[in-house]
Formats: C-alpha cells, sequence, structure tokens
C-alpha cells in the first residue's frame, strides 16, 4: 500500500515521514494546485528525505496546455532535478482538443528516460478518461502511475469511474490509479473499502483544519495509515 502526501517543504516532509506516509509530492503554490518547486526546495528535500520525493513538474496554473517555451522550463527544471539526484516527477499535459499531449510527454521521456513519472489531475480534464488511459498505457514503462478523481472534483463522488479505471490498470498491467482530491480521514476508509486501490494521494485532508498553511495533523495521519496498513 502506497500513502503519499502533499509536502510544501523540508519541514513537512520529514514529519509526514515520520508518521508514516510511504512517498511525498513536493510541491510549491499549493493555492493554484500545485507548481514546480524552487532548486533550494527540491535540494533540501532530496538530502534529507528517506522515502520516495515526487516532484512536481508544471510551469504554470492556467492550463494543461504547454507551449514551447513552457517545455523549455520544464526541461531546465527536469535537468536540474536529475542534477541533484532525483528521479522522480508528477506532470501532465493536455492537447488543445483535450486529449493527452503525447509530443511533450515524449519529450519528457527522451530528457530523462530514466525517470518515475506520475501522470497528475490533468488527465481528468481529458475528453474521456478511459481513452487517455489506454494512451498513457503505451508509456507504462515511464508512467508508473496516474492521479486521479475518476473525473470528477473530488474522489469520493467518483467512485464508479475509479472503480472502472482500477479494472483497467489491472486488465492492462498498466499505470497504477493513484486515488487522489478530497480524500480524508472521513471518507478514505470509504473509499478503499469501495476500490481496494494500493495508492491513494492526501492533500490537505491531514493538516490542522484542512489548511495548507496550518501544520500536518498527527492524529490525522495516525487515522489514514490505521486504515490502509
Amino acid at each position: 500500500m502506497e500513502l503519499e502526501i502533499i509536502t510544501l517543504n523540508e519541514t513537512d516532509t520529514l514529519q509526514v515521514e515520520r508518521l508514516g506516509a510511504t512517498r511525498v509530492e513536493l510541491v510549491s503554490a499549493i493555492q493554484e494546485g500545485g507548481l514546480t518547486p524552487s532548486y533550494g526546495t527540491i535540494k533540501t528535500v532530496l538530502n534529507k528525505a528517506n522515502i520516495p520525493v515526487q516532484i512536481m513538474i508544471r510551469p504554470h496554473s492556467y492550463r494543461f496546455v504547454y507551449n514551447e517555451t513552457d517545455w523549455q522550463i520544464m526541461k531546465e527544471d527536469l535537468l536540474a532535478i536529475k542534477s541533484l539526484g532525483g528521479n522522480r516527477i508528477v506532470f501532465g499535459a493536455l492537447s488543445l482538443d483535450v486529449y493527452i499531449d503525447e509530443r511533450l510527454l515524449y519529450k519528457v521521456i527522451e530528457c530523462v528516460p530514466d525517470f518515475d513519472i506520475t501522470f497528475h489531475r490533468a488527465f481528468d480534464d481529458a475528453l474521456s478518461q478511459v481513452e487517455a488511459y489506454h494512451i498513457l498505457n503505451k508509456y507504462k514503462h515511464h508512467v508508473k502511475r496516474i492521479l486521479t478523481s475518476g473525473g470528477k472534483p473530488k474522489a469520493i463522488d467518483g467512485i464508479d469511474n475509479l472503480r472502472q479505471l482500477i479494472q483497467l490498470s489491472k486488465q492492462l498491467n498498466g499505470p497504477k490509479i493513484l486515488v487522489g482530491s478530497g480524500v480524508k480521514p472521513s471518507n478514505l476508509k470509504i473509499l478503499h473499502n469501495e476500490l481496494q486501490a494500493t495508492e491513494y494521494h492526501i492533500g490537505s485532508g491531514v493538516r490542522l483544519h484542512q489548511d495548507f498553511s496550518k501544520a500536518l495533523d498527527a492524529s490525522k495521519m495516525k487515522q489514514v495509515t490505521s486504515y490502509l496498513f
């Protein structure tokens, strides 16, 4: 079972590691949905963390469609992460017609062929999640998982779609389904009973007052780990 927690810095990361997380997603600007962290933050966290660190690659928050200038920025960030010893990223991109942007995904893979990639919730904005899954399955040696709420704003509302995607993942032995968005102690047990997923992603759900400006809540972390492990 994988329990991935969103972290913003070294303090967050080391705390959730102590409290039982098995992986973190490191981001900045969480109020904008998460952007690429600074070089200094990435370096510090990679030097201190003992669990896998998935680093967000997202240069702006106003869409999931990227142009050549955006790609050049992302490329520099990818090379910086590689130079720091990182090998895990969170990335997602769509074409103007709302399909998976395979051209850009290929560029990412070509730039850092040994990286473990999570395709993020751009997936939920795709025209068809099932079709998008089949496309990403072609890259399953690089795209290891897909963060999704089943095409709905919150995972609890996307249970039927998530169940279908998890079954598809098993049938194709493809990217795993990382269940996320609105996951918290009060609904995790329901989600897990319904889905039996192997990976869950939690953000503000384990913060004091569900607020990213507040510290991690140890009692909430204890609850979620007790459900999953």
